[in-house]
């Protein structure tokens, strides 16, 4: 009996690993920030707005360049544990002294998570 308890326990284990939803998308594949299904998560949905200015507000181009930024508005809407009415995403124009074009940000002021710089942008120390 103990023998069948342990091996329904690990063919239920076993099949909810193999369920699992996997991302293979991560910060760091250049795709980070660029994409609806990857957008910066800057957390605090009390604190959003303002949280999004000082992320961008912290970033600068690769060599310390000023970086400038717009909001275009919002999109893409997605389900998310922190508002009962689900969140949108913030794209916002950006840009930095010296770069050729301006690139569209996405970002989700719902959710958090550790912040990174985005492909082409350094955060300030």
């Amino acid at each position: 009996m103990k023998r069948i308890f342990i091996l329904v326990l690990t063919v239920a284990f076993l099949n909810a690993c193999s369920t699992s939803k996997k991302t293979t998308e991560s910060k760091n594949d250049g795709k980070y920030g660029y994409s609806e299904s990857n957008a910066i998560k800057v957390g605090g949905v009390n604190d959003g707005p303002k949280n999004e200015r000082k992320f961008l507000n912290s970033l600068t181009g690769p060599n310390g360049e000023k970086v400038t930024f717009q909001r275009k508005g919002s999109c893409c809407p997605f389900e998310t544990k922190n508002s009962s009415y689900g969140g949108m995403l913030d794209q916002y124009l950006v840009s930095y002294e010296g770069k050729k074009d301006t690139v569209t940000l996405y970002l989700n002021m719902y959710d958090s998570e550790k912040l990174e710089a985005p492909e082409g942008f350094v955060l300030k120390k």
